[in-house]
């Protein structure tokens, strides 16, 4: 019998490639849509929200364009020699939104990811937004289904540990409420790729006061990215039973992310974001990941879409290695 999940709807958009060739296999030929019956390893879930952004953004349609890709890409990692096609993976479709009510949005994320963890108990999340805000519903929802402690793992430009007063809930704050709730505390939350002129000095206080441990684009372009990302992996990996993984795509210098509502100068690259996300993906304690604040409508031939969808095949790669020594 299929299962009906609340707050689940099914993929609006079904990509599928005009060309077929036998050994060559597209993400759309593999991550096709779920029945409701099978039991899948990988779970793709569109969280189409972005009217909680403080910089305008249409990142709502982030998991349709992703969509549109699908067809584009191969499941094959030649770096790894890995072919992601031996996952059992799904698109599971979006949760649903409320039109106007923000806040009902955010309970819709929170209630739909714990219905979707009942019916799906050994489900990896591969969770696509919208914009940052998401990752705070999201996260109180892993962390029910994880049974324990739960530490974050943030590849961001961004502290997102902004006030819940001047505005509510809003993408520059689903740190800050993940801590106020206390849902993860600072002590397991690591930070990479924090940018001058992008942060204040009040919630660069806060955020040490708190125990956050910070990376900022500096030091990831001075120390490498392998160093900081096991130092990272190691404090939210402390007393914690797992560790959701979240990235904010404005992490990146803008030359390589036009696509992004708020965009910086002297970013990440794109080669120290995919080693990082292949070695987050690697690690057997990170169980949760999701992708953010990504405009198409601001984005050129989709060039950070793409990328975004690189970022995804890169993290499951290292998932798919994790019993690959």
């Amino acid at each position: 019998m299929t299962k009906q999940i609340e707050f689940l709807n099914p993929p609006e958009i079904i990509r599928r490639s005009n060309w077929r060739d036998r050994y060559e296999t597209k993400v759309a030929q593999w991550l096709t849509p779920w029945d409701g019956v099978e039991l899948p390893e990988i779970g793709f879930i569109g969280v189409p929200l972005s009217k909680t952004s403080i910089s305008v953004s249409g990142a709502s349609m982030t998991p349709n364009a992703l969509r549109e890709l699908f067809a584009n890409a191969t499941t094959y990692n030649v770096d790894h020699e890995v072919d992601l096609q031996h996952l059992r993976a799904r698109d599971l479709g979006d949760i649903s939104m409320h039109v106007t009510d923000l806040l009902k949005c955010h309970a819709n994320i929170e209630q739909g990811l714990n219905n979707v963890y009942e019916t799906l108990p050994g489900l990896f999340p591969i969770i696509a937004g919208g914009d940052h805000s998401i990752t705070c519903p999201s996260v109180k929802a892993f962390r029910k289904h994880a049974g324990g402690k739960v530490g974050i793992v943030q590849i961001d430009s961004h502290m997102d540990v902004r006030n819940l007063e001047d505005g509510g809930p809003s993408n520059g704050t689903p740190i800050r409420g993940l801590l106020e709730s206390g849902t993860v505390e600072g002590r397991n939350i690591a930070q990479i790729g924090i940018h001058s002129f992008a942060n204040s000095k009040a919630y660069h206080d806060y955020a040490k006061s708190q125990g956050i441990l910070q990376f900022t684009a500096n030091q990831v372009h001075r120390a490498g990215i392998e160093s900081l990302v096991e130092k990272a992996i190691k404090a939210a990996g402390d007393g914690t039973e797992a560790i959701y993984v979240t990235v904010d795509m404005d992490v990146l210098d803008q030359a390589f992310a036009p696509g992004v509502p708020a965009m910086v100068p002297a970013g990440m690259t794109p080669w120290k974001l995919l080693e990082a996300a292949y070695m987050l993906g690697r690690h057997p304690k990170v169980k949760a990941f999701d992708i953010v604040c990504v405009d198409p409508m601001q984005d050129p031939r989709r060039a950070t879409v793409r990328m975004t969808l690189y970022v995804i095949l890169t993290f499951l790669t290292g998932y798919a290695m994790r019993s690959n020594p």
